[in-house]
């Protein structure tokens, strides 16, 4: 049983969908989440989708799915997935991969 309003860390691992590559949508979003004081990683894949490994306390997380989601991104955002693990090894930042 998770305890959302918890400060525990806890890893999001995040699907971006549509117009999403070759808009500046990851540095938008490493810049966020630095902002927020997350770590993680985000990527292009090769289907077109970026994917965003954020680790940090849930509801610093949540702001940064609520951000994804939200109609301040670059590009043109269609859908956005999640789940919800326990941290792993831990990151030092935020990076661009």
């Amino acid at each position: 049983m998770h305890d959302h309003d918890s400060a525990h860390p806890v890893r999001a691992t995040i699907w971006v969908r549509g117009k999403v590559q070759q808009v500046g949508f990851r540095w938008w979003t490493r810049a966020r989440a630095l902002e927020i004081g997350l770590t993680g990683y985000t990527s292009n894949l090769g289907d077109g989708r970026v994917q965003v490994v954020a680790e940090g306390p849930h509801t610093d997380c949540e702001q940064l799915l609520a951000l994804l989601r939200g109609p301040g991104t670059p590009g043109k955002v269609t859908g956005v997935t999640e789940i919800w693990s326990a941290t792993g090894d831990g990151y030092e930042s935020f990076a661009i991969r």
